[in-house]
């Protein structure tokens, strides 16, 4: 048989083929990515306020590629159950704080105690070595740090005491706690209560506890200082809040689903980081016009050990878990040369 006529037998095979695809039209095309998505904090709160605003972004920008359905909040899924939730696949993706399921991925605690900003984290490796993690720990892709550079403060409805170092003392003080403050709480010697950030309110307004952690920004929102008339200087820690998404919904989207959300959540690392600042300075002046006294350490040397306090508590913690002196040790060294800048000497 000759090449043209091997040519037009081929043909005649393959163009009614073609024909028919082309009728057919969209069974050619790539089907629309569907993610299912929810969110740890309520709704007014700034930091979902970012969330919803991304997705929103994603949506705008993935229309025929792919589109995330908000499911909700914690009235859909528990707060604390929602990273569980997503690592077994009932949920594609969750923003929620990495403290939340630390217990799992112990490596989120050098962001907890990071000198560094998403961004930098992110250009030093430090961003690819906590996503390796989550992903062999938790059968997660850890995306993206959002609303990072805000730190924590301790709120009070009493005056704060100082032990004979001038570091902050909370013997008797009721506390409310989740994983994030723990190790850094029982260090300061105070009576914790974990609650979600929902229950709080109430708590405070029935006396279950009489202080609480909260980051700069989120306490008018809250309307905690309904209740807590003092904070304490100085900040510590950072918000460690991140998107998460399952392994395996990941792996089903297409390539360009994919580098559609990873992009865009790394955008949204610099963006929602540089809007959080302009919110410190005017929700810091709403608690000090609302009659709020903030209340610093005797000196710097006594807060500043109050800091390395807290910082060493993550650390420790971290060390402990990812068996820091043994199998962990270099994961452990490169984290702190990333997020904390040190080799943790």
């Amino acid at each position: 048989m000759s090449f043209f006529t091997r040519l037009s037998t081929k043909a005649t095979t393959v163009l009614p083929a073609i024909g028919l695809a082309l009728s057919l039209g969209v069974t050619s095309a790539q089907a629309e990515d569907r993610v299912s998505a929810v969110h740890a904090f309520p709704e007014f709160l700034v930091y979902t306020k970012t969330f919803l605003a991304m997705v929103a972004d994603i949506n705008e920008r993935g229309k025929g590629i792919v589109q995330i359905d908000v499911r909700g909040g914690p009235e859909a899924i528990g707060m604390f159950q929602q990273p569980a939730a997503v690592r077994d696949g009932v949920i594609d993706m969750v923003h929620t704080p990495g403290s939340f399921y630390g217990a799992n991925v112990p490596e989120i605690d050098a962001m907890v105690a990071a000198r560094v900003t998403p961004m930098e984290a992110r250009a030093n490796g430090g961003a690819a070595i906590m996503d390796a993690a989550h992903q062999e720990r938790f059968n997660v892709r850890h995306l993206g740090w959002i609303d990072g550079g805000i730190k924590f403060h301790i709120f009070m409805n009493s005056e704060p005491k100082f032990d004979e170092n001038g570091v902050l003392d909370l013997t008797g003080v009721k506390l409310r706690d989740n994983p994030i403050y723990n190790a850094f709480f029982t260090a300061l010697n105070a009576t914790t209560a974990s609650m979600p950030a929902t229950e709080v309110y109430s708590a405070l307004e029935k006396g279950v506890v009489d202080s609480a952690a909260w980051t700069e920004i989120g306490i008018p929102q809250l309307k905690w200082n309904e209740f807590l008339s003092y904070r304490v200087d100085p900040m510590f820690y950072n918000t460690d809040i991140g998107v998460i998404f399952n392994v395996d919904a990941w792996n089903a989207l297409s390539p360009e689903s994919q580098e559609l959300i990873q992009s865009v959540v790394i955008e949204w690392e610099e963006k929602s980081f540089n809007d959080r600042q302009a919110d410190v300075v005017s929700d810091n002046q709403i608690l000090l016009d609302g009659g709020m006294t903030f209340v610093s350490h005797p000196t710097e040397e006594a807060g500043a050990a109050y800091q390395k306090l807290a910082d060493d508590a993550a650390w420790a913690r971290m060390y402990e878990r990812i068996d820091g002196a043994g199998a962990g040790a270099e994961t452990y060294r490169l984290l702190r040369q990333y997020y904390a800048l040190d080799n943790g000497s």
